[in-house]
């Protein structure tokens, strides 16, 4: 399998510099996820203390996206910068990929093949992009990721879906374009895992005669998944396919301090892309060592979409077409 990322291009950065930012922190991955999963106890209790009350219903839905922003703590810990060690790296990723919905032997492999093959169309496919590589179907699959609950009337398509489909023993695609076969028993038997304890959840809840247990553990992707969804589109959507330069195939944007702590810092995603031994907080000080080398970012998510929604009604008739960024020194590519 063709992952090689010394075929793609990389800006230059002294090398002394990268060193120092390449550096893992336990003390700043504690720090991390120490406010998060307070911001997500807070907002649960008073979420569980307005039940009964449309209030509770505004809180479940912070709750939910907050939640979903686990996502990028699967992503952080999946590349083991987290943290300085070994053991709170795993810790966590398997802790984060259930968050997510994300059985983690499948996605440990695929990630591998979408830095080495981003946006790929072809052998190996890209099975990470968030919204497919059926260009004619992106616009509808941003609508279902968006709007709550939506993906369940389209459940053949979600990720849990196939993780069923694993845990029922049945080799999807995905799994043997992907996942080596001696891996692929590991990912079986954690989808089993998974089932087993979201049929535990729902049956904790139809014991208890209460919706709480699902709507804490089990149901947060589905309704509260909008801000980081709409977030996270804007990784690759529009950009170049098949081209061995994350300068035209990934999106560098900047985000308010909010949002930015909770994507870990993945705004500045065609950094990350570059260079993906860095951990996320020194991604801002990265960026800013190279950035007259790329393309300009995206001022926000508004300023993002401004040029992704034209590119995406684009694609749907010419699925050629495909945002060209201005990029510095381009002769040089």
């Amino acid at each position: 399998m063709d992952v090689k990322l010394d075929k793609w291009h990389k800006c230059k950065v002294d090398i002394e510099v990268l060193k120092e930012l390449s550096k893992k922190s336990d003390f700043k991955g504690f720090q991390h996820i120490s406010i998060f999963f307070s911001l997500l106890i807070f907002t649960g209790i008073i979420a569980y203390l307005t039940w009964g009350t449309w209030w509770s219903v505004f809180w479940f839905l912070v709750y939910g996206n907050i939640y979903s922003f686990s996502n990028p703590l699967w992503h952080e810990t999946g590349h083991k910068t987290a943290f300085k060690s070994k053991f709170l790296n795993e810790f966590f990723y398997y802790i984060s990929s259930f968050m997510s919905n994300f059985e983690p032997i499948r996605w440990r492999y695929t990630h591998f093949v979408h830095h080495g093959n981003t946006y790929s169309t072809n052998d190996p496919f890209d099975y990470e992009i968030e919204y497919g590589n059926n260009l004619k179907e992106t616009p509808k699959r941003l609508i279902i990721n968006i709007i709550p609950f939506l993906d369940l009337l389209f459940f053949k398509k979600h990720i849990s879906f196939e993780i069923i489909q694993h845990a029922l023993g049945i080799k999807t695609n995905v799994m043997k374009e992907s996942i080596p076969e001696s891996a692929q028993v590991k990912c079986i038997f954690y989808s089993k895992v998974f089932v087993i304890i979201w049929i535990a959840i729902i049956l904790w809840s139809l014991f208890a005669s209460t919706w709480l247990p699902v709507l804490y553990f089990l149901l947060p992707q589905f309704y509260g998944k909008t801000l980081h969804k709409l977030v996270a589109f804007t990784q690759h959507a529009g950009l170049a396919r098949d081209i061995k330069d994350h300068r035209l195939t990934s999106r560098e944007m900047y985000l308010n301090p909010i949002l930015s702590f909770l994507y870990w810092k993945m705004e500045y995603h065609l950094t990350h892309h570059m260079f993906p031994t860095v951990p996320s907080y020194n991604l801002d000080k990265l960026h800013d060592h190279i950035k007259d080398q790329l393309p300009k970012p995206n001022n926000g998510l508004i300023d993002a979409y401004k040029e992704i929604i034209p590119a995406l009604i684009k694609q749907k008739e010419d699925t050629n077409y495909f945002i060209k960024k201005d990029i510095p020194q381009l002769q040089n590519v």
